[in-house]
């Protein structure tokens, strides 16, 4: 979360009387992320005992055709008992607005959409029990999202890694790191690979630390959804095992933590035989989209830039853990 465009209070509080929330009595901004504009508010509450709720303003990256899909999605889940922050639509039943017209000031012809705050902390270095309890609620919104009526087709998929890091250029990637070339011969060895026919379901598919919020071993809540489509469930698994099962850069696998997350979610959901033995591969191309994504990040952002640049190699290590050891992880 980041703030990029900056809105008077006038604007906040005209904003604000769109809803049934009572009346603005504070907004911070929130300096954290990279993608849109996001503020804790605090009104009287529609009871007048206080409420508090995040305002997001889209600002780039997402497609805002596809916001619809995005916030409805949160509805949906949170319907269903799934602890992810519902959408506060307006007086006119919208789950998102636009603000002014475009060329009327700050923040004008922008999408913004109140979403409901959940209280909790994102953890740095997760417990066992912490990451059984994410793959717990990982399963269980897989489940709940089965119903969910409209499909969003996954634009980050391993032929868009194979892409995008042969785009990049051995000369680029070597000198990011000289090993990192040879993860186009990977990727496109994955993407050539990749199994088709595994259950599939609308998966969150970013589901980092950074977006669990925990109230100690609890999972409080599930959040930025914005990468959110329709793929195979046990890759969603794979990705969130390679967030979550790392520490040092990538250089050393946390087995407690891995075991508890698959645990955790074979308790809700049990893996098919077929998506067990497909997971090996999946989590390299879990890996690979990180490496990708992060390269073209890396090679596109000057050096002394005010961004904090995110190291492919970290990525690059559990790839090559997951060609190692992904039998006997996933076993």
């Amino acid at each position: 979360m980041a703030v990029y465009t900056h809105l008077t209070a006038e604007v906040l509080a005209s904003l604000i009387a769109h809803y049934d929330v009572g009346e603005l009595v504070s907004a911070k901004g929130i300096a954290e992320g990279v993608s849109n504009s996001n503020w804790l508010i605090e009104t009287t509450g529609a009871d007048g005992k206080g409420a508090r709720f995040i305002l997001t303003m889209y600002e780039r990256r997402i497609d805002l055709a596809d916001l619809p899909f995005f916030l409805d999605l949160l509805d949906h889940l949170a319907a269903r008992d799934c602890p992810v922050p519902g959408t506060v639509h307006d007086r006119e039943g919208n789950s998102h607005r636009w603000l002014g017209d475009p060329g009327s000031g700050a923040g004008a012809g922008k999408a913004v959409a109140l979403i409901e705050f959940i209280p909790g902390v994102s953890v740095g270095e997760p417990t066992p029990a912490q990451a059984r309890n994410v793959g717990m609620v990982l399963a269980q919104m897989h489940a709940a999202a089965e119903s969910f009526p409209v499909q969003r087709r996954n634009e980050l998929g391993p032929e868009t890694s194979a892409r995008v890091l042969a785009d990049c250029g051995t000369e680029a990637l070597a000198a990011i790191d000289p090993a990192l070339p040879a993860a186009i011969a990977e990727a496109q060895r994955v993407a050539r690979d990749w199994p088709q026919d595994l259950p599939r379901s609308i998966i969150h598919s970013d589901l980092f630390p950074d977006n669990v919020l925990m109230l100690g071993e609890r999972v409080s809540g599930l959040i930025d959804f914005y990468f959110a489509c329709h793929d195979m469930m046990a890759y969603d698994l794979a990705v969130t095992h390679a967030a979550w099962s790392f520490a040092d850069g990538g250089r050393t696998y946390r087995a407690e933590v891995g075991r508890a997350l698959i645990a955790g979610y074979q308790s809700v959901r049990e893996l098919l035989d077929i998506e067990r033995r497909a997971m090996p591969l999946l989590a390299q191309g879990a890996a690979l989209r990180f490496i990708s994504s992060r390269a073209q990040d890396w090679i596109d952002t000057p050096a002394d830039a005010m961004v904090t640049r995110k190291d492919p190699m970290d990525f690059h290590r559990r790839l090559h853990f997951y060609l190692r050891e992904g039998d006997k992880v996933f076993a």
